[in-house]
C-alpha cells in the first residue's frame, strides 16, 4: 500500500439510505439481488405489490452502494446500474450513497471485488453457521486506504483499460471454441449422414454400485457443467455420508449428472479416473461395442451440440428442472456415424481437443489476470 494513502473509515465514505417506498398492491415493482464474488447488481423480478409480503421496502438510485448482509462475507455487493432506477430492496439490503467529494464511484466498486474488500465484510460478519450476518455499524467502522481523487480516477482508467482488453481476449477465446466446436460437429453430422440412433443403441447403462462401509475413505470425481470435465476431489469417509452406495467409475464410462446433466454436466472417463467414485446421482453407460467408441464420445458431448440435446430430455427451467433420468437419456435421437467412421475421424478429434486444452488452459490465465491487476493496483503498482 501507497504509504501515502490514508486510512479512512468507510462510515465517511458511505451515508446509509433509508428512501422508503410504501408497497401499493396494484403497482409492479422492479426487485433487486446482488451476485456473488463481486459479480453485479441486477434484476431479480418484476412483481406485483399484492405480492410482496411488507407494506415497505427500500428505493434505490443508480450509483448507489448496496450489499447484502447475508452473502456480504461471499462477495455480494456492487453499484446500483442505471437501468434499476428505483427497484426496492428489502432490509437485508443496506444501500448507501457515496460521499463523491472523497471516493470515486468506481475506485469503491473496483476495490470491492478485491480479496481485501471481502475480508473486511468477514470481519463485519457475526452469527452462527446459517444465520451469519454483516453488522452495518462494525462494517462502517472499518477503513480502506484511499488516495486523493485524482489518483483515484486515474487508477480507474488504468484498471478499465486493463479490464477492456482482458474482456477482449476473452472473446475472442470463446469464438475460438465455438469454432472448434463447429467443426467437430461438421465432421460428426457429415459422417453420420442419415443414420440416426437412439442412445439406447449406442451405451447401455452399466453401474458398479459399490456399498458404502464407514470405516473406508472413497475418492470423489465432481462433474463440470457446460461440457468441462471431470475433475477430482477429496475422499469422503463411508461415516460422513447418508449414501449407501457409490457408483465406481472405469475407464471409458460414459458419465451423466442426474442433477446438472441437461446443463452440460456429462463426460467421459478415461484411465485416470478408473477406480474412484462418484454419487449415485451421476449414472454411469458403458458403450455398445459394436456401436460407439468412448474415445470418439469423449469429444462429442463436450460440445453444445451435445448436451443442448439433453435439455429436450428434461421438463422444467432453471433450478426447477427435473433429474435426467436414464430412461430420458436414452431415448434421445442423434446423427450418428458407424465403428468404422467414428475411428476415421479420432486423429482429428484428437487434435482439436488438444486446440481446446489450449483454449482452457489460456481461459484459466484470463480468468487470474484481473485479480492480479486489482492487487497491484490498489497497493499503488499500477
Amino acid at each position: 500500500m501507497n504509504k501515502d494513502w490514508e486510512p479512512t473509515p468507510l462510515g465517511d465514505l458511505l451515508t446509509r439510505s433509508d428512501k422508503v417506498v410504501n408497497i401499493n398492491p396494484l403497482e409492479t415493482y422492479k426487485q433487486v439481488t446482488v451476485r456473488l464474488w463481486g459479480n453485479g447488481v441486477i434484476l431479480r423480478d418484476e412483481v406485483s405489490g399484492s405480492e410482496i409480503s411488507s407494506a415497505k421496502r427500500y428505493e434505490v438510485k443508480p450509483g448507489q452502494f448496496i450489499l447484502s448482509k447475508i452473502d456480504a462475507r461471499n462477495g455480494a455487493f456492487g453499484l446500483v446500474p442505471p437501468d434499476l432506477d428505483e427497484a426496492i430492496v428489502s432490509g437485508d439490503f443496506p444501500v448507501f450513497d457515496i460521499n463523491s467529494d472523497r471516493l470515486e464511484p468506481k475506485y469503491l466498486e473496483w476495490k470491492s471485488k478485491t480479496g481485501e474488500f471481502v475480508d473486511l465484510c468477514r470481519v463485519a460478519s457475526e452469527g452462527t453457521t446459517n444465520r451469519v450476518r454483516l453488522k452495518e455499524d462494525k462494517f462502517l467502522r472499518l477503513s480502506i486506504a484511499l488516495p486523493v481523487l485524482p489518483e483515484q480516477r486515474r487508477i480507474v482508467a488504468k484498471i478499465e483499460a486493463l479490464a477492456f482488453k482482458i474482456a477482449e481476449a476473452r472473446s475472442l477465446r470463446y469464438k475460438a471454441a465455438e469454432e472448434t466446436d463447429s467443426l467437430v460437429i461438421s465432421l460428426h453430422v457429415n459422417l453420420a449422414g442419415k443414420r440416426v440412433r437412439e442412445l439406447r443403441e449406442v451405451v447401455v447403462l452399466d453401474e458398479d454400485a459399490v456399498s458404502v462401509n464407514s470405516n473406508e475413505e472413497y475418492p470423489q470425481v465432481g462433474i463440470k457443467s457446460f461440457g468441462s470435465g471431470l475433475f477430482k476431489k477429496r475422499p469422503t469417509k463411508g461415516a460422513d455420508t447418508t449414501y449407501k452406495t457409490f457408483n465406481r467409475l472405469y475407464a471409458g464410462a460414459l458419465v451423466l449428472s442426474q442433477v446438472k446433466g441437461w446443463e452440460g454436466a456429462i463426460a467421459v472417463a478415461g484411465d485416470d479416473f478408473a477406480g474412484w467414485f462418484v454419487s449415485p446421482e451421476y449414472r454411469t453407460f458403458r458403450c455398445i461395442a459394436s456401436e460407439a467408441r468412448p474415445d470418439y464420445l469423449f469429444s462429442l458431448v463436450r460440445t453444445e451440440w451435445f448436451w443442448t440435446r439433453l435439455q429436450t430430455a428434461t421438463r422444467g427451467v432453471g433450478a426447477r428442472r427435473e433429474r435426467t433420468r436414464p430412461e430420458q437419456f436414452l431415448s434421445i435421437k442423434i446423427p450418428m456415424p458407424d465403428l468404422d467412421q467414428q475411428k476415421s475421424a479420432i486423429a482429428v478429434f484428437k487434435r482439436l481437443d488438444a486446440l481446446k486444452g489450449l483454449q482452457s488452459e489460456t481461459a484459466a490465465e484470463l480468468d487470474a489476470l484481473l485479480p492480479a491487476i486489482l492487487a497491484r493496483a490498489f497497493k499503488g503498482e499500477l
